[in-house]
């Protein structure tokens, strides 16, 4: 759960400075751009968490050479698919922008922030991937300790880059880059050397029905990932269309804000996600039973805490990155009151996906995904602003997470 908080925190790092050092229009362009880096970044949120149950799985049965043997076939499998999307994302990166809305100075802030960071894809896979993995070798104080340190990286290079040396949107993308090799250069370093954890990397064969399997495991965090992706991508259009440049400002502090939110959940799925794997493998279904319900009650404990502190904090929170501009900042926080509401239902929503790669079943935890994200939310935002207008933007996620939320619990 810290892992994952800190990691959302050095990420809002990127919008705080250049927000305030920079601009709205840049501010809007890194939010425009922003969702299709996570479209090519996706496989490795699909491989880290599908391949830690299978390899979680494998330990569970006590054959830690298979085990081996996946997970390093697993690691270099990132790294040439990192390799390949890089190559694609820079080559379509500009017209891609153009499509989602983008012109002028926006358009070369896009592809400018984009081109920098598609240039270190594959760390960025391989950081998603280790943060699963780490968990499973048993070393979660270490997977911390990276994430600590890519994170200082982030936000002194940050301070740097955009404050002191003025490079702008170029500034912040170099810095988000050099944390992401550090989160993913440091795990690659440690894995490929003797270790005293559960886990090296080594001498593998291509195993076709084992990717088959880590995928099918993590179809759900790849299908949440491009689906939200997708739906971000909606929003940004819809949000040109009526609020114009404020309003991908305003939902880019949003974004920004709930993922700090949303990582105690996801951080809460990844790090139970091996126990449930190992009691799975191990047979323990009375275990199984106890995690469930322990978990259930906690998120909902949880999400109605999230939901009070979000409307109590939702003006000063705005204030760090909008307090420019009057007319943004009052958009931004009313929008923000509206969206918070969706945090309890989303913690049971992600919880409930990622039970369900723990335990092997893919097919579910993708079922529940896709339905949360490319069916019910882009069915919302594309149906609500046409009765409510802005609001009904707003209004969408909360439709969502709890049309979701129904779902998960049948």
């Amino acid at each position: 759960i810290v892992m994952m908080i800190f990691t959302s925190v050095y990420g809002v790092v990127d919008g705080l400075f250049v927000s305030n050092f920079v601009g709205k229009t840049a501010f809007a362009a890194v939010n425009l751009i922003f969702p299709l880096l996570m479209i090519l970044g996706a496989l490795g949120f699909m491989i880290g968490t599908g391949g830690s149950a299978l390899v979680a799985r494998t330990l569970g049965e006590g054959d830690s050479g298979r085990a081996q043997r996946y997970f390093s076939m697993l690691v270099y499998v990132t790294i040439g698919g990192g390799i390949v999307f890089s190559v694609l994302g820079l080559l379509f990166l500009r017209p891609i922008a153009v499509l989602l809305g983008a012109q002028g100075a926006m358009l070369e802030d896009c592809v400018v922030y984009g081109g920098i960071l598609l240039a270190g894809q594959t760390m960025f896979m391989l950081q998603n991937v280790f943060q699963s993995f780490l968990i499973t070798a048993e070393k979660p104080h270490f997977g911390l300790g990276v994430t600590v340190a890519a994170g200082l990286t982030n936000i002194i290079l940050d301070f740097l880059f955009i404050a002191v040396f003025r490079w702008g949107v170029a500034g912040a993308a170099i810095a988000t880059a050099a944390s992401q090799f550090v989160g993913g250069g440091v795990p690659l370093l440690y894995f490929a050397r003797p270790n005293r954890s559960l886990l090296r990397l080594g001498k593998t064969s291509f195993d076709g029905k084992a990717i088959l399997k880590a995928c099918a495991n993590g179809s759900s965090e790849f299908m949440s990932n491009v689906s939200m992706s997708i739906v971000g991508m909606l929003y940004n259009i819809e949000l040109l269309k009526y609020a114009g440049d404020d309003g991908i400002a305003a939902y880019g502090v949003m974004m920004y804000v709930s993922m700090i939110f949303s990582a105690a959940f996801i951080g809460y799925s990844i790090g139970t996600a091996p126990v449930i794997g190992f009691h799975n493998g191990a047979g323990n279904h009375r275990e199984l039973r106890g995690i469930l319900r322990k978990s259930l009650i906690m998120l909902c404990v949880c999400g109605a805490l999230m939901l009070a502190s979000a409307e109590l904090l939702a003006e000063p929170l705005a204030k760090i990155f909008v307090s420019y501009s009057a007319p943004l900042m009052e958009m931004t926080v009313h929008g923000f009151r509206i969206f918070a509401v969706s945090f309890p239902f989303m913690g049971f929503v992600i919880f409930n996906s990622g039970f369900f790669t723990a335990l092997n079943d893919g097919l579910t935890s993708a079922l529940i995904s896709f339905l949360r994200t490319l069916v019910f939310q882009a069915g919302a935002v594309l149906l609500l602003p046409r009765i409510w207008e802005l609001d009904g933007i707003w209004y969408s996620v909360v439709v969502a997470e709890i049309a979701a939320g129904l779902l998960s619990s049948m």
